[in-house]
């Protein structure tokens, strides 16, 4: 577990935290989708749509490292962390709760992720975006990643984007 202040909590997640952790995701990108005009039937794949304990746990199976974020013992965030090989790691989902927003609850998560993946022998770190979320789009910007593409997929009514930092 990694104290960040008094009332934050980052821990690694295990399959009992995942059904919890499956509705934070839910939830989290309820306002995306929202924004968007994503449905359950223009994106049945959207991440906000398709999360379940199964999902997380097939994902936890892959090898992939899925941690929450804690405030006063309410799970209210979630990343997860794969590594894709030759020293790449991808950050998936990074997600608060809307009303946990704005308080610098996702920076803690990057920063935590960031840390994590040099820990680990990472020198680059990976995701991909919704390209039409640009609030988020120049949020990591902000912190330092690079934009390097975009790809339209035909079973997403969004383009996915592309960034990387170096670490």
């Amino acid at each position: 577990m990694v104290q960040h202040d008094k009332e934050a909590t980052i821990k690694q997640l295990t399959p009992p935290d995942f059904s919890l952790e499956a509705e934070v995701i839910r939830s989290s990108f309820v306002t995306v989708a929202y924004d968007l005009g994503l449905t359950e039937q223009n994106c049945p794949k959207f991440v906000g749509f398709i999360t379940t304990a199964e999902r997380l746990q097939t994902q936890h199976g892959w090898g992939w490292l899925i941690y929450g974020l804690y405030v006063d013992d309410l799970l209210v965030g979630y990343v997860s962390v794969s590594n894709v090989g030759e020293g790449v790691f991808e950050i998936h989902n990074l997600s608060v709760l809307p009303e946990y927003r704005h308080r610098g609850y996702g920076k803690l998560l990057l920063d935590f992720c960031v840390a994590r993946i040099v820990e680990l022998g990472g020198n680059k770190v990976a995701i991909s975006i919704t390209e039409e979320n640009t609030v988020l789009r120049d949020w990591y910007l902000t912190y330092g990643f690079i934009h390097t593409g975009t790809k339209k997929f035909d079973h997403l009514p969004f383009t996915v984007g592309y960034m990387e930092l170096m670490v």
